[in-house]
């Protein structure tokens, strides 16, 4: 288990895990007749998704400033999902 955490595969298997449960949102999406907010609920994933990545880069020491772009897209996306939200 350590050695998942020092490589930063941790983050890889928590990324795979978000990827289905995006494929399953967009399935059920289509084959719903209920309009769900697909957009919001893709641009929270992918706010999450910077937010591992930039986890990942310093659990693997690649630097701060590779942490600090992901960290600076978590924050692009935030603000678009804020925004979706916002309109609706």
């Amino acid at each position: 288990m350590a050695a998942l955490f020092e490589s930063g595969r941790i983050v890889d298997l928590i990324l795979v895990f978000m990827l289905a449960e995006a494929v399953i949102i967009g399935a059920f999406a289509l084959a719903s007749r209920y309009r769900l907010p697909v957009a919001s609920l893709l641009l929270n994933l992918a706010a999450g998704a910077c937010l591992l990545l930039a986890f990942r880069a310093f659990l693997t020491e690649a630097g701060w400033m590779v942490a600090g772009v992901w960290l600076t897209l978590a924050l692009f996306a935030h603000l678009a999902d804020l925004l979706t939200r916002l309109r609706r």
